[in-house]
């Protein structure tokens, strides 16, 4: 990120007046009368506002009329007030008329550059007599820019008219507008720019602030929208996003700035993924005199030196839209009082065809197999006696059928299944039960297999638990964060034995029990739960009561696994297996261990090093009968 912005940045304007610019009445842009965004007060008429808009917008742009308010934005690293965006109030407005209206007003009227200049000027002039520091931000809409009348000059005299230095000032593009030409914007804000005014780009992700907008203005601020970062901690998907336009903004040469922060878990992600700066309620709301410092919530929230838990997808972390649909084959298909001696010339004529669907009344009742038609015709006198019968005698009467619009992901139990004719036969795609086409038996493993091996690479596909790698991305950032931290290594003993003798099916009814308990007992703000394969488990804490929950989870699982062991295992407290060698042994019934590693700085550097003392405390658990072997600070590598 550079740091080059100073003293800067805009944040969410909740209850500031949003301009709606316009050079266009907006009759001749919207093809429709003005439409005021609040009702007319009971008996009063759509003239009747039409008329208090008009006088509202006379009164707005009177010298004093306007009340400027400023909201701060910060540094995060620092919680420093490096910048305030100006906001403009107007306390004469009846109730029943917005500050939307007025400014759909002064753009239907073709005064909407005439009052937004008149608010810059305002608000600049307010920010002078207080002797702010920092930067101030003003709002000023593409319409206004654009708009014939107006000259890069007038612009720069509304913001040095009291004194201040447009060097100090950010123009906002805000984003309620639909640019035709983001060149023609462009090139009127290099105007400005040329007299040292920094340019941001409003409330990106949100309205028409776009990348196009981006690419052809090059801002220097660009505000990430509240819509993206209000629940960015809870969210994974909000949370991809803001990482990609951290990447993008990186590559650019830009600055973020979060705006409408007002939860601190989203505080905290924000410092966490290298944002610079940040604006909202938790900070500072607006108010007419500028803020000094940020709130002090947000500034005992930063000192807290927890690194935050990011959030990840629930379920199934490939959430690609992969469907049936996307196998499809079109195929011509065959009715029940067709002959085997038809479908024998059909494939003739098809050869690519691996199998053909019997339809009846446009729903699939069957499928025939080519290679099972021509293995059964290939065979003594067949021809002779099947040819001229109905080709539903050939046919797999109970075929796999699946609707085009069903996940790749939902078919993984069918490749678990007993019933493997799909392999061969393939399946049949239908459309609200209607015929559509075909699939092959091989697209539909490849295609599956590749969808679990992708997601299994960051999540476990049993437990949906993060994998490998974000384990250790995140096992990293507790590293990079220099503060205390406990590595704890869990696994089942005799889980091999189990799983031989129940089968697979108990054997993952175990493992999610573990997983749930794992869930249950961890602070979610703070510690990390991963599985990283098998029975095997990580927990990244930074809980100071770590020891307590971990015995917790002992506790209950060694409470709640006796229901899936059978009774007369239960009697005699395990059962019979064999070990890895194939000897015959009894094994006891399975319970948690864990090993843990308590770290604090100087920290070692290689995540690798952390896992391996992790498993070797594992170890010393198991042959101890120990459900939780805890190595000593010391020992971990300096």
């Amino acid at each position: 990120m550079t740091r080059t912005w100073g003293q800067t940045d805009p944040a969410r304007r909740v209850d500031s007046p949003r301009p709606l610019a316009g050079s266009v009445p907006l009759e001749q842009a919207t093809g429709l009368p003005f439409a005021p965004h609040c009702p007319p007060a009971p008996g009063e008429s759509q003239r009747g506002l039409l008329d208090k808009c008009q006088h509202a917008l006379e009164r707005a742009l009177v010298a004093g009329s306007l009340t400027p308010v400023f909201q701060p934005i910060v540094r995060i690293d620092t919680m420093e007030v490096v910048a305030h965006e100006g906001l403009s109030r107007c306390g004469f407005m009846p109730g029943n008329i917005s500050i939307l209206d007025l400014l759909d007003l002064a753009r239907m009227e073709g005064r909407l550059a005439e009052l937004e200049l008149h608010a810059a000027r305002t608000l600049c002039g307010a920010f002078a007599a207080q002797q702010a520091e920092g930067r101030l931000l003003v709002n000023l809409s593409p319409h206004a820019i654009l708009h014939d009348s107006l000259r890069p000059d007038d612009v720069l005299a509304a913001l040095s008219a009291c004194g201040l230095d447009p060097a100090r000032v950010t123009i906002e593009v805000t984003e309620r507008d639909v640019v035709e030409s983001p060149a023609r914007l462009a090139h009127a804000l290099g105007y400005l720019r040329a007299h040292g005014v920094r340019i941001a780009l409003d409330d990106f992700g949100n309205g028409h602030s776009n990348f196009e907008m981006w690419n052809e203005i090059h801002p220097d601020v660009v505000k990430i929208d509240r819509y993206l970062v209000h629940g960015v901690s809870r969210s994974a998907g909000r949370l991809a996003i803001v990482r990609s336009l951290c990447q993008v903004a990186e590559s650019l040469g830009t600055d973020l700035v979060g705006e409408g922060v007002e939860d601190p878990a989203d505080l905290r992600v924000l410092r966490d993924l290298g944002i610079p700066y940040a604006q909202g309620f938790l900070i500072g709301r607006p108010a007419e005199q500028t803020a000094r410092e940020a709130s002090t919530a947000s500034r005992q929230l930063l000192r807290a030196p927890a690194v935050p838990v990011l959030p990840r997808p629930r379920g199934p972390v490939t959430q690609r839209p992969t469907q049936v649909r996307h196998l499809l084959i079109e195929a011509p298909s065959v009715q029940p009082r067709q002959t085997n001696d038809e479908v024998m010339a059909l494939f003739v004529d098809h050869p690519e065809m691996h199998a053909v669907a019997v339809v009846k009344d446009g729903h699939p009742i069957g499928l025939i197999n080519r290679r099972l038609v021509n293995e059964r015709m290939a065979q003594p006198f067949a021809r002779e006696l099947l040819a001229r019968k109905s080709c539903t005698a050939l046919m797999n009467t109970a075929p796999l059928i699946c609707d085009e619009n069903r996940s790749l992901e939902s078919l993984a139990d069918v490749l678990r299944g007993e019933d493997q004719r799909y392999l061969a036969d393939g399946f049949i795609i239908t459309r609200q039960g209607q015929y559509l086409g075909l699939g092959t038996g091989e697209a539909l493993v490849r295609r599956v297999s590749e969808l679990r091996i992708e997601a299994a690479r960051h999540a476990n596909p049993l437990t949906f638990l993060p994998g490998n790698i974000p384990t250790t991305e995140h096992l990293e950032r507790l590293i990079d964060g220099s503060e205390p931290f406990t590595v704890v290594h869990v696994d089942l003993t005799d889980f091999k034995p189990y799983n031989d003798l129940y089968g697979y099916s108990r054997g993952d009814e175990m493992i999610r029990l573990l997983s749930g308990l794992l869930g249950e007992h961890v602070d979610p703000a703070l510690d990390f739960v991963g599985h990283i394969g098998g029975d095997d488990f990580v927990l990244l804490f930074q809980s100071n009561d770590w020891e307590a929950r971990c015995q917790r989870v002992i506790d209950a699982f060694n409470a709640r696994s006796p229901q899936l062991f059978d009774a007369v295992d239960i009697i005699h407290g395990g059962l019979h297996g064999k070990d890895r060698r194939g000897e015959p042994q009894f094994f006891p019934c399975t319970t948690v261990v864990m090993g843990a590693v308590e770290l604090c700085p100087p920290l070692p550097q290689r995540a690798q090093s952390i896992a391996m003392l992790a498993a070797r405390a594992k170890r010393h658990a198991k042959r101890a009968h120990s459900g939780l072997h805890v190595f000593p600070r010391l020992v971990a590598p300096a």
